[in-house]
């Protein structure tokens, strides 16, 4: 039987044409060789399963191929591109930090460096997982790193840069590795399935690229688990069951319930996902992404952020036709809250069922708005109609141009309003005549002998000052406003009012025991205070004044244990007279 070598393995890049996702890097890399500005240590970072190690061996081979094609890609066919083909190259050298991580293990590659290499020009030592290397170690590698000898070139690679130490990041030519798209991959899962002569469609392909999150070598493991299950005809159905994953039917079907507020189907697809053993976060999570790729496809311009496989964008625009961009909007924000309080809910169920009710009332919120918009002008228009003739407006003259400036739509006058025009009315406040907008000046009109800002008729009544009684006894009521902070309504029911009325207006004074009090009122709390009291005396002519009381009049009262006993023997000869019997000390 022959030995089965899995698809990662099998399948790993060569050369730089093989490299996927890293067209900048390796263009590059191979720059540098061509114009021969080779540098001594490079750090390739990046996401796990992007192509660093591999991109480091196509380099570190590339360099010592006797026969590079006129693109820098390796021959294959020397004794260097063999040896390292075979495993037996003493040009490159391999380390894995994770486990060789000490001070000896260093040491003894800094020992190898020394050593020029016997076949090709350079040797290179890649160095795996370097973030694992101990804090001793990173200093011992330091020297050699900087300064090594002309024939030794160093390639670390690492998934966690912030981990490595700064003067390690200075010494070295740093690359950043980007996560692999998802159509480059559904590109590369393509060709090898065909040479593998394995039938797979584009939906299982996309499918498992996004169950890979950007990581090649995760493309590749699960397509091999994939094949284990289904063999060499893959269907859409069980790549779902193979790899657990909520199909695009789902989401379709909820939103569609959504459009027309079926709300029970919701609820019973939700059952249905969490049956099959789903995760409920993870149903939420699909479901926001599946709004937002609806809001994507629903433009022309956002279509490129829609990575799907062309038979499923088709469905996501015709979904996407029906779903109006305030509906998409309002239900994203519901699934985002939802997700985002799931963890802290009590009943997680609930809290999801909840969020799939508020999407399916969406649309029916939005029904009900639109229809009762038009009904509120028409339902206050008979009120404003038959409420008009009641006040009659004194009009002035206005010549002709300014009447012709200002177009009027005759209305015809209800019965009601008509009778009401032919009584005699009550003499009512004069309004300020309708400013109309005309190309007449400001002389002009004076000339005309029209008041541009005429007062009205009658002058409002003055409001009078409130009593006495009327003001303590809204004062009397702040205190209960001020409930939630009981500090200062004792303050404020122990404080005297002092009333004082001058100029048409009352004054009322309230005392507190010190200056500092005195300044945090006037600067915090005066308005407010002086707001609610006007509003419960029901006037405007009451001012609110603050100050502090006299020492005089602040009662003093003992503290100290020896003042309180001196004070209960003056109040008290009885017990003056027992303490000079039994002769007890008052010095405390």
């Amino acid at each position: 039987m022959e030995q089965y070598i899995v698809s990662a393995r099998k399948y790993r890049p060569d050369s730089f044409e093989t490299l996927i996702g890293q067209d900048n890097i390796a263009k590059t890399l191979k720059n540098s060789i061509v114009r021969g500005q080779l540098a001594h240590a490079y750090l390739f970072c990046g996401p796990r399963g992007v192509g660093k190690t591999s991109a480091a061996r196509i380099f570190a081979k590339t360099i010592n191929c006797s026969n590079p094609s006129p693109d820098m890609e390796p021959c294959g066919e020397c004794e260097s591109c063999r040896s390292f083909a075979e495993g037996r190259s003493y040009c490159i050298h391999e380390l894995d930090a994770a486990s060789n991580n000490s001070v000896d293990d260093i040491k003894m590659l800094i020992d190898q460096v020394n050593i020029p290499p016997q076949i090709g020009r350079y040797s290179v030592y890649i160095v795996d997982e370097v973030h694992m290397l101990s804090q001793a170690a990173f200093n011992a590698f330091l020297k050699t790193l900087e300064e090594p000898p002309s024939h030794a070139i160093f390639i670390l690679a690492t998934t966690e840069k912030h981990k490595i130490l700064p003067t390690i990041l200075s010494r070295c030519q740093t690359y950043d590795f980007n996560r692999i798209s998802v159509p480059d991959m559904v590109r590369n899962l393509r060709s090898i399935a065909g040479k593998e002569g394995i039938t797979i469609d584009d939906e299982s392909l996309h499918v498992i690229a996004l169950k890979a999150d950007g990581a090649m070598r995760d493309a590749l493991t699960i397509f091999d688990q994939t094949v284990a299950f289904c063999g060499t005809a893959v269907k859409y159905e069980d790549v779902l069951k193979n790899l657990n994953v909520l199909g695009y039917e789902h989401s379709f079907f909820l939103v569609d319930a959504f459009l027309e507020g079926r709300y029970r189907d919701a609820l019973l697809k939700f059952d249905e996902i969490l049956s099959k053993g789903f995760n409920a976060l993870h149903f939420v999570a699909a479901l926001s992404s599946h709004l937002r790729d609806l809001l994507v496809a629903g433009s022309d311009a956002t279509d490129a952020l829609l990575e799907l496989p062309d038979s499923l964008k088709k469905r996501y625009r015709e979904q996407a036709a029906r779903c109006s961009v305030q509906f998409l909007y309002d239900a994203l924000a519901i699934t985002t809250a939802c997700e985002s309080g799931y963890r802290a809910s009590i009943n997680p169920r609930l809290h999801i069922e909840f969020a799939l009710m508020r999407l399916s009332f969406l649309c029916r919120k939005s029904a009900a708005q639109a229809a009762a918009a038009p009904a509120a002008p028409a339902a206050n228009a008979p009120a404003a109609t038959a409420s008009a003739p009641a006040a009659p407006v004194q009009s002035a003259p206005v010549s002709a141009p300014a009447a012709q400036a200002t177009p009027t739509t005759p209305v015809q006058a209800s019965p009601a309003a008509a009778q009401s025009a032919e009584a005699p009315a009550e003499p009512a406040r004069a309004r300020r005549p309708r400013r109309t907008p005309s190309a007449l000046s400001l002389n002009a009109i004076k000339e005309q002998g029209v008041d541009p800002d005429p007062v009205p008729a009658q002058a409002e009544a003055p409001e009078a000052v409130p009593s006495d009684e009327a003001v303590l006894s809204a004062w009397k009521t702040l205190p209960a406003a001020y409930s939630d902070r009981p500090r200062l309504a004792g303050t404020l029911s122990s404080s005297t009012l002092e009333l004082e009325e001058k100029d048409g207006t009352k004054y009322a004074t309230f005392y507190v025991v010190n200056a500092a009090q005195q300044q945090w009122i006037q600067e915090k709390l005066l308005h407010e205070l002086e707001g609610r009291l006007q509003k419960a005396a029901l006037s405007r002519k009451v001012r609110l004044l603050v100050s502090v009381q006299a020492s005089e009049q602040v009662e003093e009262k003992p503290y100290l244990p020896k003042d309180q006993a001196l004070e209960l023997m003056a109040n008290n000869p009885e017990v003056k007279n027992l303490v000079s019997d039994l002769g007890l000390d008052t010095k405390f």
